[in-house]
C-alpha cells in the first residue's frame, strides 16, 4: 500500500531524512518512533504529499505521489485520513461540523445523508449524540476522538496518526490505542503511527520502524523492537540518557 524508496529532504542545509526506504502492506499496523526533531512528522507529511522530497519517491498502491500535481494529489489524498497532534479541530464549528467537513465539496451528497455519515462516525469512536456541541465542551481525550471520526467519516484505506495520544493520561491514552485497533479492524486500513509513547508503540504497532540519524535504522516487530540488543534502539526504548547527552 506505501513504498518508500530512498527519500530526500532537507531545509536549507539541514538534512533532516537521509535515505529513508521501507514498505507498509495493506492493512498493516506500523509504528514509527524517535527523537524529538529527528524527522518523524515530517516523514508523514511526505506521504501524504504536504511535503515533497529533494530526490525519491513516495508510492501509493503503486503510484509515485512525490511528482503529482496538486490536482492529482487531491484524488491519492481521498485514500487519507489523518488525526493531527493537537486534534486540529475548528473551534467555530460544531462536532458535526468539524467531522463532516471533508464532505463540503462533495454536493451530490444531501444534508441528511452528510448527518448519517456524521452520526456513525461519532458512534464508531464512542461519542453519539454530540454533534451539536463546540470543540471548547469537550476533554482532549473527546477532542482526538472528534479529529478521528473526521479522518474515518469517509471510509479511507490508510489512516495516519501523528502523536494520538500526546497530553493524556494513561487510561485514556489506552482507550484511544484500543480505539485506533478497533478502526483498523472494522474498517480494514492500513495504519501509520508516529508516536513517543512507548506503552501506545507496544500495543498498536504490528510492526516498529525507528527513525534514527536521519534514516531507518532499526524495524521488527514490537517484541523484536522491545527486546533488542541493540544500545541505540534499547536506549531509545528504556528512556535513558546517554551521559553524552546531559549538559548539567
Amino acid at each position: 500500500m506505501i513504498e518508500v524508496r530512498d527519500l530526500k529532504k532537507s531545509y536549507g542545509s539541514n538534512l533532516v531524512l537521509d535515505g529513508v526506504s521501507f514498505g507498509i502492506e495493506k492493512g498493516e499496523s506500523v509504528v514509527i518512533i524517535g527523537r524529538s526533531g529527528g524527522g518523524k512528522s515530517v516523514l508523514l507529511k511526505h506521504l501524504i504529499g504536504l511535503l515533497r522530497p529533494e530526490s525519491g519517491q513516495v508510492l501509493i498502491a503503486g503510484e509515485d505521489i512525490s511528482r503529482m500535481n496538486e490536482r492529482e494529489l487531491i484524488r491519492v489524498r481521498q485514500r487519507f485520513g489523518m488525526l493531527f497532534q493537537g486534534a486540529a479541530l475548528f473551534d467555530s464549528m460544531t462536532v458535526a461540523e468539524n467531522v463532516g467537513f471533508a464532505f463540503r465539496r462533495k454536493r451530490s451528497l444531501t444534508s441528511a445523508a452528510v448527518a448519517l455519515k456524521v452520526a456513525e462516525a461519532l458512534e464508531m469512536v464512542d461519542l453519539p449524540g454530540i454533534e451539536n456541541k463546540k470543540p471548547s465542551e469537550l476533554s482532549g481525550g473527546m477532542k482526538k476522538r472528534v479529529g478521528l471520526a473526521r479522518a474515518i467519516v469517509y471510509q479511507p484505506e490508510i489512516v495516519l496518526y501523528d502523536e494520538p495520544t500526546t497530553g493524556l493520561d494513561p487510561i485514556v491514552s489506552d482507550s484511544i490505542d484500543q480505539l485506533l485497533l478497533r478502526v483498523r479492524d472494522r474498517l480494514r486500513v492500513t495504519t501509520v503511527v508516529v508516536t513517543h509513547d512507548m506503552r501506545s508503540a507496544r500495543r498498536v504497532g504490528q510492526r516498529i520502524l525507528m527513525l534514527h540519524n536521519k534514516k531507518i535504522y532499526a524495524t521488527g516487530t514490537a517484541d523484536e523492537i522491545f527486546t533488542s540488543a541493540d544500545p541505540v534502539v534499547k536506549q531509545f526504548i528504556d528512556g535513558v540518557s546517554d551521559p553524552k547527552d546531559l549538559y548539567f
